[in-house]
């Protein structure tokens, strides 16, 4: 590796992500890596000052810019017609020293950790079980950058932690070619003036730009790195269980109160995971439940066996809805409900840490995948038009799902309610999905049925009202980008989704 950081232009013309639900035409696609002195800090800081001749270059020569992480969103919200610049080599990960806290801060300091932008989540989960501590929730899929799930407000399913953006304490961001900036919230204070010194940047405490800058696309600059809080090691031990679709667990979902549960394995016991998933084609059969419990961690614990052959016990059903690909256009709703009977195992008692559980980086076939969030009463109401428009705008070739998160602070995170119930819409990429997509928006619009997108997976968003789905948010994310980015910068941060969003001007 060179002693200084490199930036390469690849032979790429067109960007395809990782779900080959799109393919976006670039002028060049770049590589990044660090430098290698041998000082840790001293290459960071080279890899700053390289982002900010990148971007003074890309200004000369008028060109728009993203950045590329796991290249996990289905939409092409990390994608531009101009340069893409590829994060993946900027892995570093940096151990927080008590001498880089402020004493302001209130968080339990030996769980801070500094991580560069470019880290997958399962080289965090790798890294941080080595040394005995845990991420707080992730995604069902490992295979996303930190920084690209915070980004697009990747929520998880931990019903009493929120979303990944919601662990995040402080963000290093390269807003043009001659700034940078710490930015943390004034309420809640972490990086020292030692700390600041140390990247040779400039600290900015405001709780209103650092909630909007959390969810931002890649639009308010360059996220070099991120501060974020840890918890110690802890097991899960997991559930896939069916049981009976009835008023008890209808009542569950649309409540969260688990004290009349006596259905799932633990009866009254706050979950710290919990989804459903209905087989829309088999109800008499009962929904599948997964639900996972916080443990004690022990060294002897035996991980769960991953079969790639089916859905592992943290995985979400794009993991093995790829297999109906090449089966298209004979797919039948048969074939849908014996696939999931045979994929979608059930399993008891298994024990895990978050990274032994939540393990899927592979992408198996062409499928779809739409997340909408909505305030968890509405649920039960919500799988019945589901039902209804699968007879008269169907088939719908995949099933239905719900997660479950608490709300976020960050300004435009799609799970925003006080609790979220998060409906998936995972299926096999066809125009009879798009189709069926089409009908949900329209039916919960006429429904009047509070909803958000997920940002990186298929929306509605180029025609939805945003003002009626966030503001004040959305005024107040736009009037903050606005004050953290000078004029040239705006439009070098631009891409024509945040165009087709409204979000890409002034209020």
């Amino acid at each position: 590796m060179s002693k200084d950081p490199s930036i390469t232009a690849t032979d790429l013309k067109v960007y395809t992500n990782r779900h080959d639900t799109f393919n976006q035409p670039v002028d060049c696609l770049f590589d990044i890596t660090n430098g290698d002195t041998g000082d840790v800090l001293s290459d960071y800081n080279a890899t700053t000052k390289a982002v900010q001749a990148f971007l003074a270059k890309a200004i000369q020569s008028n060109k728009r810019i993203r950045f590329l992480g796991g290249g996990w969103s289905f939409t092409r919200v990390a994608a531009t017609e101009g340069w893409i610049l590829n994060t993946k080599g900027l892995n570093m990960l940096l151990p927080i020293s008590e001498v880089s806290i402020t004493p302001e801060y209130s968080g339990d300091k030996n769980q801070l950790l500094f991580v560069q932008c470019g880290n997958s989540i399962q080289e965090l989960d790798n890294y941080l079980q080595a040394n005995n501590k845990s991420l707080k929730t992730q995604a069902a899929s490992n295979g996303q950058t930190l920084i690209g799930a915070i980004a697009t407000g990747t929520h998880g399913a931990s019903i009493d932690v929120g979303g990944i953006q919601d662990y995040v304490a402080g963000l290093h961001i390269v807003v043009s070619p001659d700034k940078h900036i710490w930015l943390e919230r004034a309420s809640y204070p972490v990086a020292s003036d030692a700390f600041i010194a140390k990247l040779q940047t400039e600290l900015v405490r405001d709780d209103e730009l650092f909630n909007a800058a959390l969810v931002s696309f890649g639009s308010f600059g360059f996220i070099h790195g991120a501060m974020i809080e840890t918890d110690p090691i802890y097991l899960l031990e997991g559930y896939r269980i069916l049981a009976p679709y009835d008023d008890k667990m209808k009542k569950v979902m649309a409540t969260l109160d688990f004290s009349d549960a006596a259905f799932l394995p633990y009866g009254s016991e706050r979950p710290f995971h919990f989804q459903v998933v209905v087989n829309q084609y088999d109800i008499p059969a009962g929904a599948y439940l997964t639900v996972m419990y916080k443990r004690p961690y022990t060294l002897d614990h035996k991980p769960p066996v991953i079969d790639h052959s089916k859905a592992g016990p943290g995985d979400d059903l794009p993991s093995f809805l790829g297999k109906f690909t090449d089966l298209l256009p004979l797919v039948t709703p048969l074939i849908v409900s014996n696939l999931v009977k045979s994929q979608y195992a059930t399993y008891s008692k298994l024990f895990g840490t978050l990274g032994e559980i939540f393990t899927n980086t592979e992408v198996r076939g062409k499928v779809m995948s739409a997340a909408v969030g909505f305030p968890l009463s509405y649920v039960g109401q919500v799988n019945d038009m589901l039902i209804r428009l699968n007879g008269s705008d169907g088939p719908f070739v995949g099933i239905f799902s719900y997660r479950y998160v608490k709300g976020s602070k960050a300004t435009l995170a799609f799970t925003k309610f006080d609790y979220t119930c998060v409906m998936e819409l995972d299926a096999v990429a066809s125009d009879e999905t798009d189709r069926f997509y089409a009908a949900v928006w329209k039916e919960m619009d006429a429904a009047k049925i509070p909803y958000t997108f997920h940002w990186g997976k298929i929306n509605n968003l180029a025609n939805a009202d945003l003002s009626k789905m966030y503001d004040p948010g959305r005024a107040k994310w736009i009037k903050a980008r606005n004050a953290l980015l000078p004029a040239a910068s705006l439009n070098l941060f631009n891409n024509q989704l945040l165009e087709d969003w409204g979000l890409d001007g002034s209020v």
